[in-house]
């Protein structure tokens, strides 16, 4: 199951996510993921059914707000997973700050427009459970699955990753974004192209190719496509 701390902020927090909830301003997004800001950024919900952040920590310091448009993209993919992807278990990690710009140690999270996404994970009885993170191994971001996706008793579940990903999809153009990019560690796009949503997300989907800057083994980086103003720096 999800982290069990659940408090009231943060049932407050999911009922903001409710369908049907007015919400103030819209947020609006300046320049690229790379160079730019945000106004009016909203938090991703603590934790859910089926998801959980990666620390209460990076939340606490402000290390998990973006555009409100992706705010609710993401919140519809979990609500539908807890259908298409029933006792899967769901881990977000770091988007960026309230106000947008440069977001150490990424290279991006820049605009509001990017989330990582903690990898799903089976424990050695095939169980779903979250990526084991810690403040030793920096919440999860320093450890390293090896060639068939293993760390220690744990294996990614690479069928819940594809599932997850088709459903950002889905979501986004219901509500007239898209995703612009996915950066998932190019060993494993066979074995991610091999799962039933396989096909879809190879044809739909735009993955990095070349080798990004860090591995992308234990999380897999999500750019959302939505209509920014120009940035001025």
């Amino acid at each position: 199951m999800p982290r069990s701390d659940v408090t009231p902020r943060r049932l407050v927090a999911l009922a903001l996510l409710a369908p049907g909830i007015a919400l103030a301003a819209e947020s609006t997004c300046f320049g690229t993921v790379a160079a730019g800001r945000l106004e009016n950024g909203v938090a991703l919900a603590s934790s859910g059914p089926n998801f959980s952040s990666f620390s209460t920590s990076a939340e606490i310091v402000g290390r998990t707000f973006v555009h409100s448009k992706v705010r609710d993209v993401v919140a519809a993919a979990y609500q539908a997973l807890e259908t298409a992807a029933p006792g899967k278990v769901f881990v977000y990690g770091e988007t960026g700050w309230k106000a947008g710009g440069r977001f150490r140690p990424h290279r991006t999270h820049q605009n509001g427009l990017s989330v990582d996404f903690m990898v799903p994970v089976l424990d050695k009885s095939g169980r779903s459970v979250p990526l084991p993170g810690t403040p030793f191994n920096r919440f999860g971001y320093d450890i390293e699955f090896d060639a068939e996706g293993r760390f220690e008793d744990f294996a990614i579940d690479f069928p819940a990753v594809a599932e997850h990903l088709y459903q950002l999809d889905v979501a986004a153009r219901a509500r007239g974004v898209g995703l612009a990019l996915v950066i998932f560690d190019g060993p494993y796009l066979p074995r991610l192209f091999a799962t039933p949503r396989g096909p879809y997300l190879k044809h739909n989907l735009h993955f990095m190719r070349r080798k990004p800057w860090v591995r992308h083994d234990e999380h897999y980086h999500v750019d959302f496509a939505v209509a920014c103003g120009p940035y001025a720096g």
